[in-house]
């Protein structure tokens, strides 16, 4: 009997071919774009946590001045080598303490030149940031403190400098100093701003104070924590600490500002996340106008069919077996909609994906739940032209021209 009841649906919507493609479409494009939007949602996040974890894990940031909306001072006095003594010698559980001064510098290697940012730091930098070399060294202790100029270069200098040539060994001019390549780090890629995390070099701190700016000011301090050292008591200590160093009274606002990247890794993971279920839900609502339209076209296939009804409930039809062919017919039009549209929505994702360089992240459940959701809209939708029709009366339909 179902079966039956399945080619019976099947043949009224070939009948109307067109009709019924129209009608899918509103399922197809809800189907679709729920999917798109969660998968390529939940490949940003993922990409947004792995870009932020590569800055450093247990990591905390110290930057003179307040920022943040309403609160942004940039003009509060700079940190000084001492201030990095100070939180190597006297805060516990901390790993590495790394003096980060950092400008924007033309590299010139040949014929070549390119500007990158020139940071100023010591050996702690590569603790702090987890970063690697891919060849040659890290700085000597000599180097660090005689000021020499030696530099490692990050995967974008050496692409722009020196193409595929090994830069160890080689010299290139850092403004109108000389300074001899030592190292290549590892490729790191864009961080989730978009930023270019390898367009860098690293130079001793003291060479660049002394040979880049001239001053022996400090733009930001890195913090890497100890494992299993709580970030927060570091955070906190780090505070008291700076406090005291800069002579602040209490109930005076802090001139400094220290950021957890934990805590920005979870702010960060939770924002995209909320914005994926909002643009997941927005795209939901295709779904209801998918099914109001399954509703408006069965109303019409009703009317259409007013006449043949009548027959069927005249020669001894039940309004339960009228009822179920309709149903049927618009729970066939939402299901197949699902089915396009879970291929397309997959469709959509990986192009998006793709071109985004985000992970593509299936999730089943999702699937699932949208076609699921279309098999609903559905029933739902198509119940009241099927009720209509099971209840016509047969006299009545007869007489319908």
């Amino acid at each position: 009997m179902l079966l039956e009841t399945v080619l019976l649906a099947m043949r009224a919507i070939r009948r109307n071919a067109l009709r019924s493609f129209l009608t899918i479409l509103g399922i197809v494009i809800g189907v679709a774009a729920v999917i798109a939007m969660v998968t390529v949602g939940k490949g940003t996040t993922a990409k947004v946590s792995a870009d932020l974890s590569k800055l450093g894990s247990n990591l905390l940031f110290v930057r003179p001045g307040q920022f943040g909306p309403g609160r942004a001072s940039t003009d509060a006095k700079p940190f000084n080598i001492r201030d990095v003594e100070a939180v190597r010698e006297q805060l516990a559980g901390v790993r590495a303490v790394a003096p980060v001064a950092q400008k924007s510098v033309k590299l010139v290697y040949g014929s070549r030149n390119h500007v990158a940012l020139v940071t100023g730091t010591d050996n702690a930098y590569f603790v702090t940031q987890d970063w690697q070399l891919a060849s040659g060294r890290q700085f000597l202790d000599t180097e660090i403190r005689g000021g020499r100029a030696a530099c490692i270069v990050g995967a974008t200098v050496r692409k722009e400098l020196f193409g595929p040539n090994d830069p160890v060994g080689q010299t290139l001019r850092l403004g109108t100093v000389s300074c001899e390549v030592i190292g290549l780090l590892e490729p790191k890629g864009q961080s989730s701003t978009g930023a270019d995390q390898d367009d860098v070099l690293l130079v001793p701190l003291r060479t660049f104070h002394r040979r880049v700016v001239g001053n022996t000011d400090l733009g930001s301090i890195y913090i890497a924590a100890e494992d299993g050292v709580d970030t927060a008591k570091i955070q906190a200590d780090t505070e008291r600490l700076l406090r005291e160093r800069r002579h602040i009274s209490p109930g005076e606002e802090d001139d400094f500002a220290v950021r957890d990247m934990k805590l920005l890794v979870q702010t960060t993971v939770g924002t995209t996340l909320v914005l994926t279920g909002l643009l997941g839900a927005v795209a939901a609502v295709s779904l209801l106008v998918g099914g109001i339209g399954i509703m408006n076209i069965m109303l019409v296939s009703v009317t259409e069919r007013t006449r043949e009804i009548g027959i069927r409930l005249a020669i001894g039809a039940l309004e339960g077996q009228v009822l179920r062919q309709f149903l049927v017919e618009a729970a066939v039009l939402s299901l197949f909609g699902g089915l396009v549209g879970i291929l397309l929505g997959l469709g959509l994702a990986w192009l998006t994906t793709s071109r985004l360089k985000v992970p593509f992240l299936l999730d089943p459940w999702i699937i699932l739940i949208a076609f699921g959701f279309s098999a609903v809209v559905g029933l739902v939708f198509g119940y009241f032209p099927a009720r209509r029709a099971a209840h016509l009366d047969p006299i009545e339909a007869l007489r319908h021209e």
